[in-house]
């Protein structure tokens, strides 16, 4: 069955039957399965608007599906029965209603003939959210509202209807219905913002876009109900009357405003204030009100002007970075804007660049600064012209003006000013091999105010230079050596200072560079000097290795060339390079044995090549698994055909014949000289056997000698027993010692029992010498006695000294030239000399 709440529409071809809905002559219709049925029932019926409508929609046999209109005519292998379903129209309802409850619609099914049916109603608005809103009668199947609907809320509801037997049994396929809620004009439109904002340049023409408005409207879109149209009601300015013409339009329908007319100088009105309406029912339904702020935006229509165009300025010189002062220029245009930032520079009078001007961004004024150093000797007045732009372009809508200049005149003050350096670093090169006297640099500084110069060397680790105080002339005091550990890369640096000596003494530093290049001053020196040839080795392994020793650095250094220096020598020997620095020195005839002093010249390859002369003693002999010769017999002599010959060799060995023959004979005498001393007829005083006297004097006290026997006392050689004490002035003045104390050792630990030394001499006086050694040696493991490095007393030197005084020996430079405060640093010996001479 399909119903219609309120007209016959299109014809629902879904039944078999017709199902009349009962109480309207036309306002509700039934239509079965067929056309021509449907014609005749609603004929029966009355429903003549029915059949009018079906006539004009009555559709073609083409666009009929038979498999619907005549189910039964399809084949099939056993019974069928045709199955009935509802079909029921979309049902509009208006919100808002005041007919509460009200009835929708009722829905039949064909089986109220056969029995009892029971209606039920189920989806959104029935049992789902929102619930309540629509109820069906179990018995009659009307369907209706129970409460007033809103369309801003539900738009449509979707339910389902079931016919049901008492049982609970559903008796037909439950049918959907469609309820849509119609709208009504009950909302205002309202703004989508409570203020809108707004900027349009000044001086912009008619028809400018300024900014979009717009609102909503809760109600239908598609109806008038939300119909917007827009207006402009009020305009106020800011100041207020300053300009009384409309300025501003909108369009209703899109909500653009638009000015209408021209006149928009900012420096006359700053913004507007628009009042804005809308209404719904495109403007006859329902209004809402808005503003609108329009704000006056400033162009770039005024160039800056000086205020005023002269200024007056000091400058001091040699002065970088300091403000010498400010110069003014306005701009009418808004203040802090882009458009009324100022650009100044300097267009002329400043050809060196020693000036620079910048923008105070809070006052917009121009700020005049030295960056390069003024000279009042070279320039003493400067005179600029500065120009004054906007940072961004004037409008065309500007009017036409000159850029605004000024002038500033400058004046420079004069002052002291420092020495100054032709060239910091002083940069020089000369050979390591320099000569002292030599002039190494001259003419090295001047004073800007043509004072009177005092150069002075600060540091000159080596002491190499020297520099005339007046001129700065600076000289080589000593011989240079590239191999001092204060010349880095070839390159010795000192430091140079000169002061002026007016008021004030300004002073300046300067570094003075001495690159050294290296000189062949050296020549090679020959190792080993003797060496020992086996002449029972392979020839390959036949030979003594030579090599050379120099203090020059490359290239005057190696590579070395070994020669034999006597041609009748190098018939027999050779020398053979094996590198750089080494040969093998090689006989070229076979010796077995022999003494051979063979003359040999090293040369280096410096530029011009240096070269020394050295005799190499060698030994030739068999030799053992060591490398030391064996026992060498008297075939050696009778048996060398090279080398020293037999008269020459039997001079020699009668010659040290001789010589064991004096020593036999000195030492015989000496035996019988110890005799006589014991019957106290010797050389020494005393009877005691422990006095050790002898003309042995001890010169490591810094003593006058055996003429100065006040300074040392002669007696200490005596016995341990037969010691006076020392004089009390060998006690060191100020020292904090108990007297003829000396300081503990600090090598080693204290208070250890001392060793034992030597008290009983020796018998021979030729022992002495032993007696004395193993004396010192346990003096040296004494950890009681003093150390090497005690501060020993040197300043008693006795009366009537023959020797003169170490102060007449004059300095090679004068005392000024010296820096004697390292003497500080050499501990308590030099203690006098620093307090003598070292600075304050």
């Amino acid at each position: 069955a399909v119903w219609d709440r309120t007209e016959c529409g299109r014809p629902w071809v879904e039944k078999t039957e017709l199902i009349p809905t009962g109480n309207s002559s036309c306002a509700k219709c039934a239509v079965c399965v067929t056309y021509s049925r449907i014609k005749t029932l609603m004929h029966s019926y009355n429903c003549l608007h029915a059949l009018q409508v079906l006539s004009s929609i009555q559709p073609g046999q083409n666009d009929l599906n038979p498999a619907v209109l005549y189910p039964w005519r399809q084949k099939s292998p056993g019974l069928s029965r045709v199955k009935r379903d509802w079909i029921i129209p979309p049902i509009r309802v208006s919100e808002n209603s005041k007919q509460v409850p009200e009835y929708l619609v009722q829905i039949k099914s064909d089986k109220v003939f056969s029995g009892e049916v029971i209606y039920k109603l189920e989806g959104p608005g029935v049992d789902q959210e929102p619930k309540d809103l629509f109820e069906i009668e179990d018995k009659t199947g009307w369907i209706k509202s129970k409460k007033p609907l809103d369309r801003e809320k539900y738009k449509s509801f979707t339910l389902k209807a079931f016919a049901l037997s008492p049982s609970g049994q559903r008796l037909e396929n439950p049918t959907t219905i469609e309820i849509y809620v119609l709208d009504q004009n009950d909302n205002r439109p309202n703004f989508i913002q409570e203020e809108f904002i707004g900027a349009v340049p000044e001086f912009s023409i008619p028809g400018t876009s300024v900014v979009t408005i717009s609102a909503v409207d809760a109600d239908d879109p598609s109806t008038d109900n939300a119909m917007l149209s827009y207006s402009i009601i009020a305009q106020e300015s800011t100041p207020p009357f300053s300009i009384n013409k409309t300025m501003f339009g909108i369009n209703n329908e899109t909500g653009v405003i638009y000015t209408r007319d021209v006149g928009l100088d900012r420096d006359v009105v700053q913004s507007f204030r628009l009042t804005l309406q809308v209404a719904d029912m495109s403007g006859l339904g329902l209004t809402s009100i808005g503003r609108a702020i329009i704000y006056i935006t400033d162009i770039n229509n005024h160039a800056p002007q000086f205020q005023p165009t002269t200024y007056n300025m000091l400058a001091m010189e040699n002065k970088v970075g300091e403000d010498l002062g400010r110069v003014n220029a306005t701009d009418k245009d808004q203040r802090n804007g882009e458009n009324w930032r100022i650009f100044y520079s300097i267009k002329k009078g400043d050809a060196s660049g020693n000036f620079a001007i910048r923008t105070d961004r809070t006052t917009n004024q121009g700020i005049i600064s030295v960056v390069k150093p003024l000279d009042y000797e070279s320039k003493s007045e400067y005179q600029l012209i500065v120009t004054a732009e906007n940072e961004v372009p004037l409008s065309i809508k500007a009017p036409f003006e000159q850029t605004s200049t000024a002038t500033i005149t400058i004046r420079v003050l004069n002052e002291n000013e420092a020495p100054r350096f032709y060239r910091n670093p002083i940069q020089v090169s000369f050979p390591e091999s320099t000569e002292p006297g030599t002039v190494l640099a001259s003419d090295i500084a001047h004073d800007p105010d043509n004072a009177k110069l005092r150069f002075e060397i600060t540091h000159d680790p080596e002491k190499w230079l020297v520099i005339n105080r007046e001129t700065g002339e600076i000289t080589a005091r000593r011989n240079f050596n590239i191999r001092s550990p204060y010349v880095k890369n070839n390159k010795y640096t000192a430091l140079v200072k000169v002061t002026d000596l007016d008021a004030g003494g300004i002073s300046a530093m300067a570094s003075l560079e001495i690159t050294l290049w290296a000189t062949n001053d050296f020549p090679p020196v020959l190792v080993p000097l003797r060496g020992t040839v086996c002449s029972d080795r392979e020839p390959g392994q036949l030979g003594l290795l030579l090599t050379a020793v120099d203090d020059d650095l490359s290239p005057h250094a190696d590579p070395f060339s070994f020669d034999i220096a006597d041609a009748d020598m190098a018939v027999n020997w050779t020398t053979i390079p094996l590198n750089e620095t080494h040969a093998m020195l090689q006989p070229l005839i076979d010796i077995d044995r022999g003494e051979f002093s063979i003359p040999i010249t090293v040369s280096d390859s410096g530029s011009p090549a240096r070269s020394s002369n050295a005799l190499v003693n060698v030994t030739v002999c068999p030799c053992d698994r060591t490398g030391q010769c064996t026992a060498f017999t008297a075939a050696a002599i009778f048996g060398s055909k090279v080398g020293i010959s037999f008269i020459a060799l039997m001079i020699i060995m009668a010659s040290a014949a001789l010589l064991l023959l004096l020593l036999l004979l000195a030492v015989a005498v000496r035996t019988c000289t110890h005799r006589g001393m014991k019957k106290g007829r010797g050389l020494l005083v005393g009877e005691s056997d422990d006095d050790v006297r002898d003309n042995v004097f001890n010169y490591d006290e810094q003593g006058g000698g055996e003429e100065d026997e006040n300074a040392f006392n002669i007696d200490l050689l005596r016995s341990p027993s037969d010691m006076v004490p020392p004089p009390e002035t060998f006690s060191q003045p100020g020292s904090g010692l108990p007297k003829h104390k000396q300081p503990l050792r600090k090598d080693a630990p204290y208070n250890l029992p001392s060793p034992r030394y030597p008290r009983k001499p020796p018998k021979n006086p030729t022992d002495i010498e032993d007696f004395i050694n193993d004396g010192l040696d346990v003096a040296d493991n004494d950890p009681n006695v003093p150390p090497y490095d005690t501060a020993l007393i040197y300043d008693y030197e006795g009366d009537g000294s023959l020797a003169g005084s170490l102060s007449s020996i004059a300095s090679m430079g004068s005392e000024e030239d010296q820096d004697y405060d390292y003497l500080s640093d050499w501990g308590p010996r030099f203690k006098k000399l620093a307090n003598m001479y070292a600075s304050d």
